[in-house]
């Protein structure tokens, strides 16, 4: 008889744009027991501790934006980092390309320690992600939920969430579709949830749980 946590538990991206509610799904499913990755939250931690990140970020980036603490420790400027490539797209190219690369390590081992936990008895782990396609999560994940909702309910959420104002937000909707492509996963196994604000939630995860 096979060994289930050979195969299970199986990863499936919670996505969805700014403003869609991937983090109030995400907030459901931990409720209910399952493990969440949130690849934001985890970008932020990995860019404060992985040294061979920040030794690639002074190297292809800008040293300037990386400074060394009296412990030794080297930490990154973020407010440098972010005025080096905000004025530079290559350099920000090459800075997502480096997060992305170590979001995706630590994606995999977590999704190894996981599947090794026999304390874990659930069929899925989730991964949150706002940028499935442009970083490549979706070669790593069986299936998809995406998280959608009209815009204009995007726009008042996000600038309630970020305090910003509607052109800001409006701007950064349309970069977003501007770079969005399908998924690589099976369209099968790509399924949408509405999370308008007057559509129940719980009944949609229940069913696709199920």
């Amino acid at each position: 008889m096979p060994d289930n946590k050979s195969i299970f538990p199986i990863p499936i991206a919670v996505s969805g744009g700014i403003g869609s509610g991937k983090s109030v799904v995400s907030r459901i499913l931990r409720i209910m027991g399952y493990a969440v990755y949130d690849c934001d939250s985890r970008a932020k931690q990995i860019m404060d501790a992985d040294s061979e990140l920040i030794n690639k970020i002074a190297a292809m980036i800008d040293e300037e934006a990386v400074t060394i603490l009296d412990s030794g420790e080297k930490v990154i400027l973020r407010k440098k980092l972010a005025d080096t490539v905000f004025n530079d797209a290559s350099k920000l190219s090459i800075l997502n390309s480096l997060v992305h690369d170590a979001v995706k390590r630590d994606i995999s081992n977590w999704c190894n320690s996981m599947q090794a936990d026999k304390k874990y008895n659930k069929p899925y782990i989730f991964i949150e992600t706002a940028i499935l396609t442009q970083s490549g999560l979706d070669r790593m994940v069986a299936g998809v939920w995406d998280i959608t909702a009209p815009d204009e309910i995007r726009i008042q959420r996000a600038m309630h969430r970020d305090r910003a104002t509607r052109g800001e937000i409006e701007k950064r909707l349309a970069r977003q579709k501007e770079s969005e492509r399908a998924p690589l996963c099976n369209p099968a196994n790509i399924h949408t949830l509405l999370n308008d604000g007057n559509t129940p939630l719980l009944p949609q995860i229940n069913a696709l749980l199920a």
